[in-house]
């Protein structure tokens, strides 16, 4: 079996999280998280949620990953990782009462967080909730030194990638009949960006 992957970062921030998504996922019974990377996030948030089904989701490469960390944990509501290119328009055919991604914004392409959008449009329930993790600029600006310096590290890996400006993620967000319900700030200048669908 393969060796679990480990993100020192997932660990943490995985309990700020999911002090956050526990009131905003409190109405949901599904949840599909997009670019479940380690797998860390997922098994967690799991357990401590047992009344949620998280369906994992990710690129074929980490699904061996993703299923160790899911082995291991043996959850009854975390479910094995479907193959999802978020970029793409082969989506799982849902409804899922919320969509949930960390980190992923960033490291796709803008026109990839575009169409993303336009998957999630299409697999979330009314009433459901949109959940994404991450930093962001403000009104175009970093909104601290070290942002500054990730984003100039990401575009050194590669010049698609990058923060993106909130008021970009929100309209895209706006696009889909999603109205923004919450913006909270995070340790290590990350946020928690929140929608939900009209019921």
């Amino acid at each position: 079996m393969m060796k679990k992957q480990f993100s020192p970062a997932s660990a943490r921030n995985r309990e700020p999280i999911l002090a956050a998504l526990r009131p905003l996922l409190a109405d949901c019974r599904s949840v599909l998280e997009i670019g479940s990377g380690t797998g860390q996030h997922a098994v967690h948030f799991g357990a401590a949620l047992p009344d949620l089904t998280w369906q994992t989701s990710d690129l074929p490469a980490n699904h061996e990953g993703i299923r160790a960390w899911l082995d291991e944990a043996a959850l009854p509501n975390v479910l094995a990782p479907l193959a999802l290119d978020a970029g793409s328009d082969d989506w799982p055919p849902g409804p899922f009462d919320a969509v949930y991604t960390a980190n992923t914004c960033h490291i796709m392409s803008w026109p990839e967080v575009q169409r993303m959008f336009h998957g999630i449009g299409r697999v979330l329930a009314p009433g459901g909730m949109l959940c994404i993790y991450g930093p962001f600029n403000f009104d175009g600006q970093f909104t601290s030194a070290s942002n500054a310096q990730f984003d100039a590290s990401l575009r050194a890996q590669a010049p698609h990638m990058g923060l993106r400006n909130q008021e970009d993620v929100d309209a895209l967000a706006r696009a889909q009949q999603l109205t923004p319900v919450a913006d909270l700030p995070l340790p290590a200048n990350n946020k928690l960006l929140a929608w939900r669908r009209a019921g």
